[in-house]
């Protein structure tokens, strides 16, 4: 599954987005207090963000991180191969680095199939779909 500093990448990333049209940028202390993490573990990953234009950041007294509408957009699926890479989407699902069709781990199909759903979970949702039901109080960050 997705690593913990790729879940918080994702609280984050949606609770910048939650954000949208707050004209101070978040620090990253504000970030973790908000998601409830480390700010050394919100500090490196921001700035993996920041590198891949997941999200955007400006230094100075009224500096911080911020997402853009049209950043909103990406899917939820760039924040993990960004902070864990493709391997959830395309490893085995013990681990084997010799799992293939020809040659398939004893749960292959199964989690063939569990993945497929995964994929089309990440790939379907976008940073703005997430943060809407965030902003409405339908979903949390926290807990």
């Amino acid at each position: 599954m997705i690593s913990n500093t790729c879940k918080t990448a994702i609280k984050a990333v949606i609770y910048l987005a939650s954000r949208n049209g707050n004209p101070t940028k978040a620090s990253i202390r504000d970030i973790a207090q908000h998601i409830d993490a480390s700010e050394h573990t919100v500090g490196k990953m921001l700035q993996s963000l920041v590198r891949q234009d997941i999200i955007n950041s400006t230094k100075g007294p009224a500096g911080g991180f911020f997402i853009t509408s049209d950043q909103e957009q990406q899917p939820i699926m760039t924040i993990v191969q960004t902070i864990d890479g493709n391997h959830l989407f395309t490893g085995c699902g013990l681990g084997l680095t010799k799992c293939s069709e020809e040659h398939p781990c004893p749960i292959h199909d199964q989690y063939k199939g569990a993945r497929d759903i995964i994929i089309k979970i990440f790939s379907n949702n976008t940073i703005g779909d997430l943060r809407h039901s965030v902003s409405n109080g339908l979903a949390y960050l926290l807990g």
